[in-house]
């Protein structure tokens, strides 16, 4: 529930960390197959360091409100990660977004 295994790229050795060093925060960012840096103190790990970027896929979000046309009106939506965000009013259900790792903010829609 609260141990988290990471696998080396290279060697495929497996290291099983606690949530505590991973961070609550960071813990809602992770998924299978990102990339992350571990960092060690006298080979011991002491934290965990995500890419600045992650794609999720919207779960859940509020229809645009008619006429609310501001360039910079933002609508709230859930991620498949659970985490609530602000999304412009173009994206929907089901679309693939990239958020910022350090705050979860909206960033653009994914490429892929």
């Amino acid at each position: 529930d609260d141990m988290y295994t990471f696998m080396h790229s290279e060697n495929f050795e497996q290291i099983t960390l606690n949530s505590d060093i991973v961070g609550e925060i960071q813990v809602k960012f992770l998924h299978e197959g990102m990339q992350v840096v571990i960092e060690t103190y006298e080979e011991e790990p002491i934290g965990v360091q995500l890419p600045p970027h992650a794609t999720f896929e919207v779960v859940e979000a509020d229809a645009v409100v008619k006429g609310q046309t501001a360039a910079s009106s933002h609508k709230p939506a859930v991620l498949n990660n659970g985490l609530r965000t602000m999304v412009p009013p173009h994206i929907e259900t089901g679309t693939r977004i990239v958020i910022s790792t350090d705050d979860g903010s909206y960033i653009e829609r994914a490429k892929d």
